[in-house]
């Protein structure tokens, strides 16, 4: 699958919010989109899966104008996992998962949408999760629950907006680490949006960097998460440390440098 972008733009009424976007992105991989709040980040890819339609300019999915996908056709190119948020459901995981077969097969399940979703939830190591209610799970397993439901739509993209928001270290490593096994494993082009550089870094083969509603830069970690560009995009210096082949960002925070007034009787630790 291809995803070619040209000269897109996209406002809200008279606010706008892409402007000049022109990418191109292909073969199976695995990619995050990062920038500042409100950069147009989950805008871009709205306009990738025809939630949103550009203002101007055009985006093609292996060289077909999405404005010509009707919206089956494109859920069975495309899966979306959108941002974390309460959103419940009063069904099991089965049922939320087979949500996702509907583009292939209705309403009416078979056989087989029943051997997918199965197979989906082994993949992802949640098949004892089946017949749980999604709404009595955490936040760790309805991640993973909304990804399975992207997934056995057999999409060759899947757009993920910040699915490790509201996770602690250890999911948001674990998430990660699938995301980055199913491009390679599974063939599929996976588009993620994240605020976190570092796990970014350490799993993505290519990142979008975001400012001011256009895209700043694009390439590998190592050529995108700069001092420089961090510095320019976020407005935060950095240090960068290498890991294995990947920068590490160390944030500076030069407006706490010295130390704030202690109780009496503690310790302070910091260098200063």
């Amino acid at each position: 699958m291809e995803i070619k972008i040209n000269a897109m733009a996209f406002s809200y009424a008279s606010v706008p919010v892409l402007k000049g976007i022109s990418l191109v992105i292909e073969e199976p991989q695995f990619v995050s989109i990062l920038g500042p709040n409100g950069v147009g980040k989950s805008t871009l890819i709205h306009c990738i899966n025809k939630i949103l339609d550009p203002t101007s300019g055009t985006v093609f999915l292996d060289g077909k104008n999405v404005r010509d996908y009707t919206l089956k056709e494109m859920a069975k190119e495309i899966g979306y996992v959108p941002y974390s948020s309460s959103d419940t459901f009063p069904l099991s995981v089965v049922d939320t998962v087979l949500m996702g077969r509907h583009p292939h097969a209705g309403w009416k399940t078979s056989d087989e949408d029943l051997e997918i979703v199965y197979d989906t939830l082994t993949k992802l190591g949640i098949e004892d999760l089946a017949m749980r209610s999604f709404n009595e799970l955490s936040a760790g397993q309805h991640q993973k629950v909304m990804l399975a439901r992207g997934l056995v739509q057999k999409p060759k993209v899947l757009l993920l907006d910040e699915p490790t928001s509201n996770l602690d270290v250890k999911h948001q490593l674990g998430i990660s680490r699938l995301l980055k096994k199913l491009s390679r494993d599974e063939g599929i082009l996976v588009i993620m949006i994240s605020h976190d550089l570092n796990i970014a870094s350490k799993y993505s083969d290519n990142i979008i960097l975001m400012h001011g509603g256009a895209i700043f830069a694009v390439g590998t970690p190592a050529e995108v998460l700069t001092r420089e560009n961090v510095l320019t995009v976020y407005g935060v210096d950095s240090e960068i440390i290498d890991d294995g082949g990947r920068p590490h960002l160390v944030m500076k925070d030069l407006e706490s440098d010295e130390c704030a007034p202690m109780p009496e009787g503690a310790v302070c630790i910091c260098p200063n």
